[in-house]
């Protein structure tokens, strides 16, 4: 019945009626949500939500540990689900097909920066977030994420997804897959590079999977010992539970890590002319400082951030993992179970990703 009233909604031209899980506060608890979303426009679908992963970056933002955060809240920017109605002018897609939506819905396409296929640095500021943000191209309202049964997006910023992908492990790839992809990419990982993955959470892991994928030895750092299996099976050579002592060198090592650190230690742990790719961002009062004498003195390193990737990028993230079967370690959970999936992530209770079935919020 909602779909089908969702559906005249979109042939009317009228507000699409969603429902989802929400917060009101930075100390609230999710609760259901009704609200609506933008009528859907000529270029524009309408996705039915089958899977929404739990990304940590919703609990900062939930939390309102990077910014004061806009409420209420719909957390969510790993979608996929069923393309349920299409715009006149589309062509990337037609009802039926499945599609995903990651990080971003919008930007302003005209930029050098958008014109490259890097959207989430548009340079003239228009990036709009799936949730949390203010949507620059609908009078500023508030965008509202995955935690929810649908979502109205440009198909510029829709990701295809074929018919047989497991679209429950295809969610989150839309975050965690592109944010470790992408900096692999860009420092040109190869086969016999030695790689270092820092933290082995969601991110790490589908870091780990990438980097042995390309050929390179790859070594974990962790907390504690309690994943050392499942990442030996991953293919990681080892994992250690601290820097101290460690004599290999890297050509690269990913942070992933989501709380506070000392990012020196890695550092002194690269190769001359290593590379650092910080993509894990701890809350914005535990301050992270390199120490720059180290760093000069160390010779030839460098230290970058990376934040997932492009439109373009996160397709070929995704093809490439479909064809080679790289998929994150997954929970099914129900929309009831989001604050116990928050608790056991923060408190490093949870394995790897959680991912909400979305039929439970009927």
């Amino acid at each position: 019945m909602l779909l089908e009233k969702n559906l005249e909604e979109a042939n009317s031209g009228k507000r699409i009626n969603a429902k989802g899980y929400a917060v009101h506060s930075k100390t609230d608890t999710f609760k259901p949500f009704e609200f609506s979303r933008h009528s859907m426009g000529d270029n524009d679908i309408l996705i039915e939500i089958m899977y929404a992963g739990i990304c940590h970056s919703d609990i900062h933002s939930a939390r309102s540990e990077w910014h004061e955060g806009i409420y209420p809240m719909v957390p969510g920017h790993e979608i996929a689900g069923k393309v349920v109605a299409v715009g006149k002018n589309v062509t990337k897609f037609k009802v039926g097909d499945y599609a995903g939506v990651g990080c971003m819905v919008n930007s302003c396409g005209e930029c050098e920066a958008c014109k490259r296929s890097h959207e989430q640095f548009c340079e003239r500021g228009l990036t709009v977030l799936t949730y949390d943000c203010k949507d620059h191209f609908h009078n500023d309202e508030p965008t509202y994420g995955g935690y929810s049964n649908n979502i109205v997006v440009s198909e510029k910023f829709a990701i295809t997804v074929p018919k047989d992908a497991p679209m429950e492990k295809v969610a989150p790839l839309l975050c965690a897959g592109i944010t470790t992809y992408s900096p692999l990419k860009f420092s040109g990982v190869k086969k016999g590079d030695v790689v270092g993955v820092a933290g082995f959470g969601g991110l790490g892991s589908m870091a780990v999977k990438y980097a042995v994928n390309m050929g390179a030895d790859v070594y974990v750092f962790a907390r504690n010992d309690k994943k050392k299996k499942e990442a030996l099976e991953m293919g990681a050579k080892d994992l250690f539970t601290s820097t101290k002592d460690v004599t290999i060198r890297f050509d690269l090592i990913i942070s992933t890590i989501p709380t506070g650190y000392d990012v020196n230690n890695y550092v002194d742990l690269l190769k001359y002319g290593g590379e650092m790719a910080i993509v894990g961002l701890p809350p914005a009062e535990l301050k992270q400082s390199i120490d720059l004498a180290r760093l000069i003195f160390s010779g030839g390193k460098k230290v970058y951030g990376s934040m997932i990737g492009g439109i373009k990028e996160t397709q070929e993230m995704l093809d490439f993992s479909l064809k080679h079967k790289i998929y994150p370690e997954t929970e099914i959970i129900a929309a009831n179970q989001i604050d116990e999936a928050y608790q056991k992530l923060t408190s490093g209770q949870a394995k790897f990703r959680y991912v909400i079935d979305m039929k439970t919020l009927q």
